[in-house]
């Protein structure tokens, strides 16, 4: 790091994907701007991610269209060829998003520290943010705005939902409006980090004995699909379907609903939490401590630990910080029992009114 910089007037946000990973931009987006409110924001994303956050308030997005080969980096280049930014925030580390910061013109480029700017990130920038020890993905985000001059604090979140998705959701959620609802986003971008479908299908009755309406969320793939639909199968409860149904800010809108989400490391998790709604996350492969829902870290239930220490004798804060583990069946290490305490806890914590079983 080469010293702290004050808030440009121009500032250019290189962050592509993953879903929850934008969430957690957002969040330091939005600090820059109560911070900096005459800062004039341009955010380089990708198409899938810009669909959620389209209409975030002041910033204009550009997108970039990784599956468009050198057609897409072509594309960005014509999108900013009359833009000069003060300053680029680099906050990805993939040689792809690399590539694409040769296509944006910034007299300064702050990338990550020198322990975290994998695949050659520091051969495309010019400063570096200051180290962290062991931080969360969204502490690691906030390290931007903090090079910046920006006191960051507790992250809050200000999401582009739209009426018109809000009240599709309410319609959506109408016909057991009296019941609180539960929602199991079950489904990871890898089947790997998916608990069983017998796990969900059990949680869903147990929700419904609790006076639940249990709503499955997720993505039109074949895997989400199947695994609702499987889930299904196992279950008694009078479950709502919505695998398939959503687009993402129809999706953010039902979360928002929701007194509860229960999910893997995925993006319907972080989306939850930019909504407040509390969120039980499901965890064996990667460390909750950097990937969990950021503000409900103690509803958390992991086998992470206790597999970092068989695979590799070591304890997680003694290995490369975010090593993932590796196996197929590692989710089946989480049981129901432990869910259940998680849940009991959140309900006691947010929702005394309701009885427990």
């Amino acid at each position: 790091m080469l010293g702290q910089l004050t808030a440009p007037k121009k500032l250019c946000l290189l962050r592509l994907s993953a879903i929850g990973d934008v969430c957690h931009a957002v969040a330091m987006v939005q600090q820059i701007q109560r911070h900096s409110p005459q800062t004039k924001i341009t955010w380089v994303i990708g198409k899938v991610e810009a669909n959620l956050l389209q209409g975030l308030i002041n910033v204009e997005f550009v997108i970039f269209d990784k599956k468009a080969g050198l057609k897409g980096y072509r594309d960005l280049r014509a999108s900013l060829k009359h833009q000069k930014f003060d300053v680029l925030l680099h906050m990805q580390v993939a040689l792809r998003a690399s590539f694409a910061s040769w296509c944006i013109n910034a007299k300064v480029k702050i990338g990550f520290d020198s322990k975290r700017a994998k695949e050659g990130q520091w051969l495309f920038t010019n400063r570096k943010i200051a180290p962290q020890n062991q931080p969360h993905v969204l502490d690691g985000f906030m390290g931007f705005a903090q090079a910046l001059g920006v006191k960051t604090e507790q992250p809050t979140w200000d999401m582009p939902i739209g009426q018109e998705n809000e009240l599709w959701a309410s319609e959506i959620l109408a016909t057991n409006a009296d019941k609180p609802i539960a929602i199991i986003s079950p489904a990871a971008s890898k089947a790997e980090r998916n608990w069983h479908a017998e796990g969900y299908a059990k949680t869903a009755d147990y929700l419904t004995q609790l006076g639940f309406q249990v709503v499955i969320c997720g993505g039109p793939t074949t895997l989400e699909m199947l695994l609702a639909t499987e889930i299904i199968s196992f279950s008694k409860a009078n479950i709502l379907n919505l695998v398939g149904k959503t687009n993402l800010k129809q999706l953010l809108a039902v979360l928002k609903l929701a007194h509860l989400v229960i999910a893997p490391d995925t993006g319907p998790a972080h989306m939850a939490v930019t909504v407040g709604t509390p969120v039980i996350g499901l965890y064996a492969h990667s460390n909750p401590h950097r990937t969990g829902p950021y503000l409900y870290q103690n509803y958390v239930v992991s086998c992470y630990k206790h597999i970092v220490q068989e695979q590799y004798r070591q304890l997680p804060e003694q290995l490369p910080w975010g090593i993932r583990v590796k196996g197929i069946n590692l989710m089946n290490g989480i049981t129901f029992t432990q869910l259940k305490v998680k849940l009991h806890l959140l309900i006691a914590e947010h929702y005394p009114e309701l009885p427990l079983k």
